[in-house]
């Protein structure tokens, strides 16, 4: 697999069309874009639509138009996931070939049976690990291919925190590559794109941190080291119940409703970060030169004075 150099800094959105995006996805799109555009590198837009059973109709178009409606502008044109399969699927024969994975069937009723610490995925305890490998169907059904993890830490950078350290047996455990439905797993598909596509940063919500753990050892086994990760604490609300798709937290369409324009909106997003002043108007434009015009340890080195880890 032919990696893309690192040499510039390359960042890249990446929402799944499973309906709006709601404020706090609006806010780490601004700031993902705002992260590339100050260090004069690019900023793709990638869609993780693999997951065909989850995608709603329109939820594409709406993530665009969206994006566009904020000036959030985007480099070369849009990647879907579901248009890579075919790349997935020989990285999947590869380390299947070499020996990294084995079948798993393990039921889901067993899996939920696994205990885990407080707000951490539990950990497969690799009940499927020493048998026999039987990769066709059994009971009408295909088992899920796992990686097999080494012994040893997982490492990888953050810039928001402490660095990433995860033990891979014992805190990630054997990671699911290839779901029993045949879908390929967010894991494999998300640490692939990653590589190939030369990101170097990737700024997303810290819901997502427990994921970097799973990515970064595909990443090992692919003999690649990780990009640096910046996890933003998610946007709560009064309760401080974090926003959600499914419980429709308010997005782009609900504060036009309010009658807020993209200046209004960009104002919103940027006042949460203590960019600006609560009730700011200023295009993401603006708000970009705003910041270029503050010191280069400020304005460069991602140190967002509204955040902490």
């Amino acid at each position: 697999m032919e990696l893309r150099s690192r040499s510039r800094y390359r960042g890249r959105y990446a929402p799944s069309p499973t309906g709006p995006l709601h404020r706090g996805n609006l806010r780490t799109a601004l700031l993902s874009w705002l992260d590339a555009r100050l260090a004069g590198g690019e900023w793709l837009l990638r869609l993780d639509d693999l997951d065909t059973p989850r995608n709603r109709a329109g939820a594409e178009d709406g993530i665009l138009a969206d994006l566009r409606w904020l000036e959030l502008d985007w480099d070369g044109p849009v990647i879907r996931q579901s248009e890579r399969r075919g790349l997935y699927a020989s990285v999947l024969s590869a380390l299947r070939r070499a020996g990294r994975l084995y079948p798993c069937r393990c039921s889901r009723r067993l899996l939920a049976d696994i205990s885990a610490p407080h707000g951490q995925p539990p950990v497969y305890p690799g009940h499927c690990r020493q048998r026999a490998p039987h990769w066709g169907f059994f009971q009408e059904r295909l088992p899920s291919w796992r990686l097999r993890l080494a012994e040893g830490p997982l490492l990888w950078p953050e810039r928001l925190g402490a660095p990433g350290r995860l033990d891979g047996t014992a805190e990630v455990g054997d990671v699911v590559l290839r779901r029993s439905d045949g879908f390929v797993a967010y894991h494999l598909a998300t640490a692939v794109d990653e590589l190939l596509f030369g990101i170097t940063d990737v700024v997303r919500g810290d819901d997502l941190r427990w994921a970097s753990g799973a990515q970064v050892a595909v990443m090992a086994e692919l003999g690649a080291t990780p990009p640096r990760y910046c996890h933003l604490p998610l946007w709560r609300d009064g309760e401080g119940r974090r926003l959600s798709k499914r419980e429709g937290a308010e997005g782009v369409a609900g504060l036009r409703q309010q009658g807020l324009d993209g200046p209004a909106v960009i104002g919103l997003l940027a006042a949460s970060l203590a960019l600006v002043p609560d009730g700011s108007r200023i295009s993401s434009a603006e708000l970009l030169s705003e910041l270029r015009r503050q010191p280069p340890q400020v304005a460069a080195a991602g140190r967002w004075p509204g955040l902490r880890p």
